[in-house]
């Protein structure tokens, strides 16, 4: 998905990890003396990272580096050189490290690196979605974090800002000679966002430099940068509306680019097929567990009234009846707001991990650059703005129809709505970005992998439940079982939809029918997998890779096993791949 604040970039495995026993400290392999070499990669390493951020200036302000805040990338042919550039000299001089003779810590960066290094190129010269997706091209989000943030002051930022908008007619102007054949719904969310954004130009930039003290005269000339911006952004708009519908290429990557994809995203231990068919076995199994605890409530809400035998409809009775007990639209925010301290409570209580009492949760509605993907999500300062906030950006049900916000709240009802706020927030998303940002391989932090991003979330709601949270009561583990069945479903989806030509009907009846989710969130799906790839399976793939791991450590560790110390070292090692934790942790 497009966090706007928490950029996940597509890395490559191209080396296997060293499997040699560590010492205590986990430092160093068995066997490797080379201190000079280790030294100087992290030498390397830290000159990438300053490399990377004048080449991604934009990338940069969002994880909170502002050296380059003032630049903003045209994307135009001198760009793209510019980056097929950058690749290749980089992955020239990691070439000059030999992997084995680098401690544990050092080669999973250097493969991060150069997994990195690799996917942006094969985006760049084989998925070339610069040239199909017009909704890559927005400028909205990142001044509006600029806006927001307080890492410096206004007036400071506001100059950042003015000097990144003088460049905004040639970015979108740049954007338009990009587009060859755009998806079209993808050219539709851009339509959608770059309007939603427009707000920042015409009022919250303006409004911001009004109460700013800087002199008259650079006042105006910000104003009129900021028409000028808002300007380029309609015309970008009327750009795209004048494009003819459907003449660009099908949404669906197919089934080379996205193995490719699934490849250099999620490094899985499974291709992208076997994932599908292990997601396909998981299903089989939630059905029957559901089906189990859906015999076991039925006389509880239906009494004497003859049992289906079809389990489906026998589990699709129960989650309906279940689900009418729901908050109402007005309060769907504030019911977040006030579930917050009880996870924290719980966590505490149970001493699953430590959360670090001085990094605030702050809900609040979602911006509208932000809307179109989901209802959900979090947005994290990155490494270097340790301080900055964390945001619970909530979807608003104001001005939705009834039937739909009714449909809505049935999906996200009293228990499922406690789930998706452990899997978003605590201890899900929220408190591992923190952990992440703690990490003291700034390469792990920025070049993060979305699987077990999205993993970690996946499993802290298994581990929630497992520890008593929800009272062990069976309506919340088969409300769960539904949430872990939309996990499985993602997976299901994604890959039929865009390897196997899924149609929209057929979509439709896995996610109402076989997962159980309500019309307005099916919807929701089908538009979230129209515009995004591969994505969708992280969740699953990557919650399979933690659940296994803990297992493994569980049964190798025996009485000595404790799971707060499984929970923080696993999250010690920051948004690494799962496959290259799992051998640091089982070596040791």
């Amino acid at each position: 998905m497009n966090k706007i604040l928490l950029p996940i970039i597509a890395i490559v495995l191209l080396a296997s990890c060293n499997t040699a026993k560590t010492d205590d400290k986990n430092t160093k392999p068995t066997g490797v003396t080379d201190d000079t070499l280790n030294t100087n990669f992290k030498q390397y390493s830290d000159k990438f990272i300053e490399a990377l951020w004048l080449q991604e200036p934009e990338w940069a302000t969002n994880v909170g580096y502002h050296e380059h805040d003032a630049i903003l990338t045209i994307p135009d042919s001198n760009a793209h050189n510019n980056a097929l550039l950058f690749i290749q000299t980089h992955l020239d001089s990691i070439k000059k490290y030999d992997l084995s003779k680098l401690t544990p810590s050092h080669q999973i960066d250097l493969q991060m690196m150069q997994n990195y290094l690799q996917a942006k190129h094969w985006s760049l010269e084989e998925l070339k979605e610069y040239s199909w997706n017009p909704s890559s091209y927005n400028i909205t989000g990142l001044i509006a974090f600029m806006l927001t943030e307080q890492y410096e002051p206004l007036d400071k930022r506001l100059q950042s800002c003015h000097q990144r908008m003088l460049k905004i007619p040639a970015y979108y102007a740049a954007a338009k000679t990009q587009i060859k054949n755009p998806v079209n719904e993808l050219r539709e969310l851009a339509i959608d966002q770059n309007l939603g954004g427009l707000s920042i130009f015409e009022k919250d930039y303006i409004d911001s430099v009004n109460k700013s003290a800087l002199p008259a005269e650079e006042k105006t000339q910000m104003v009129a940068a900021a028409h000028k911006a808002a300007t380029a952004v309609k015309d970008y708009v009327s750009f795209l509306k004048s494009l003819p519908a459907g003449a660009g290429r099908s949404f669906r990557l197919g089934k080379d680019l996205y193995d490719k994809k699934f490849e250099f995203d999620i490094q899985s231990s499974y291709t992208a097929q076997q994932n599908y068919d292990s997601a396909m076995a998981r299903k089989t199994f939630l059905h029957s567990e559901m089906a189990k605890i859906s015999r076991s409530l039925w006389s509880k809400y239906f009494g004497t009234q003859a049992m289906p035998t079809d389990s489906l409809i026998l589990i699709g009775k129960l989650i309906d009846t279940i689900s009418q007990k729901h908050t109402t639209p007005a309060e769907f925010q504030s019911t977040i707001e006030k579930q917050i301290p009880e996870l924290e409570k719980f966590i505490n209580d149970k001493k699953l991990l430590y959360l670090d009492p001085s990094k605030p949760l702050v809900v609040r509605k979602e911006p509208a650059y932000m809307a179109g993907v989901a209802g959900a999500s979090i947005s994290a300062p990155g490494p270097y703005d340790k301080n900055g906030n964390t945001y619970y950006n909530v979807g608003s049900l104001e001005g939705w129809p009834a039937a739909q916000a009714e449909s809505y709240l049935r999906e996200y009802n009293h228990y499922i709505l406690q789930i998706l706020n452990i899997h978003e927030a605590i201890p899900g998303h929220y408190t591992q970005l923190v952990y992440a940002n703690r990490s003291p391989s700034l390469i792990k932090s920025i070049l993060g992998n979305g699987a077990m991003i999205e993993g970690w979330a996946v499993y802290t709601e298994q581990m929630m439940l497992e520890n008593g949270y929800g009272n062990n009561e069976p309506e919340m583990w088969l409300m769960w079982y539904k949430w872990n069945l939309r996990t499985v479903c993602n997976t299901i989806l994604d890959y039929s939809v865009h390897v196997n030509n899924m149609s929209k009907n057929d979509a439709m009846q896995l996610l109402t029918k076989q997962a159980f989710q309500q019309q307005a969130e099916a919807e929701g799906k089908w538009k979230r997998v129209s515009v995004t790839s591969v994505q969708l399976t992280s969740y699953y793939s990557g919650y399979k890779a933690i659940y296994d791991l803990r297992e493994k450590i569980k049964s190798k560790e025996g009485k000595k096993y404790d799971l707060r110390i499984f929970n923080e070292k696993f999250l010690s090692y920051g948004s690494a791949p799962v496959k290259f934790i799992s051998q640091l942790m089982l070596n040791q």
